[in-house]
């Protein structure tokens, strides 16, 4: 099988330049200011539905990043003054109890946990114990783009590649593609390409070949 054309571009790294805010440019501010050190709270949990950039913030802060989904016991996780923790909810029992002492001793430390999960720490199934600790902080809600500001932002990255969008195509790409940006955002660099290397202008034909392309013999 064809390997997807997205397989093979290099994948720029989340960081806070490339997150599109949209709604949510309060909680930036306020979260780049955590991470700056400028409030004091140890812990810092970002909650909302998925797609909304979560785990885009979490790998962009530099902290030590950790998928509860992937490894809900946190195994091998110990010693970081810096901590973060993806889908914090996928914790198990021993999970939880590890990262309990894992916050009594960042907090002695003078470090920084950020969490993220779809619900704020007290409507989590967790231990009562470890819910209050992580609600000792920040506690934010992402808000997720509208179509609206999906398609300004790839409209966007589209015209600093002096690549020509019509609206058709970009309600195409929200139609049928991930609807998250990063995803979005991947595939506006692979539209570029595609349409350099075919030396054919943008348009439906052509986007459905490139999106039709992973399933090509």
């Amino acid at each position: 099988m064809r390997q997807l054309i997205l397989d093979l571009l290099p994948d720029s790294p989340p960081s806070l330049d490339n997150f599109v805010a949209g709604g949510n440019a309060e909680t930036l501010t306020v979260f780049t200011g955590w991470l700056a050190g400028v409030a004091a709270d140890t812990a810092f949990c970002l909650h909302g539905e998925a797609g909304c950039g979560k785990s885009h913030l979490l790998l962009a802060s530099g902290f030590r990043y950790v998928d509860a989904a992937h490894n809900p016991a946190l195994n091998g996780v110990a010693g970081d003054e810096t901590l973060a923790v993806d889908n914090v909810d996928q914790l198990d029992a021993d999970g939880q109890v590890a990262l309990f002492a894992l916050f009594n001793q960042i907090k002695t430390d003078g470090g920084r946990l950020l969490t993220a999960a779809p619900q704020p720490p007290a409507h989590l199934a967790l231990r009562e114990d470890l819910r209050t600790r992580l609600g000792s902080g920040l506690i934010y809600r992402l808000q997720p783009l509208t179509d609206a500001e999906k398609a300004s932002a790839i409209t966007a990255q589209a015209r600093e590649r002096a690549l020509k969008l019509p609206p058709e195509i970009v309600n195409y790409l929200l139609r049928h593609a991930s609807r998250d940006m990063r995803t979005l955002s991947m595939l506006i660099v692979a539209l570029d390409q595609y349409t350099l290397e075919q030396k054919r202008p943008v348009t439906l034909p052509l986007l459905r070949e490139l999106l039709s392309l992973e399933h090509t013999e």
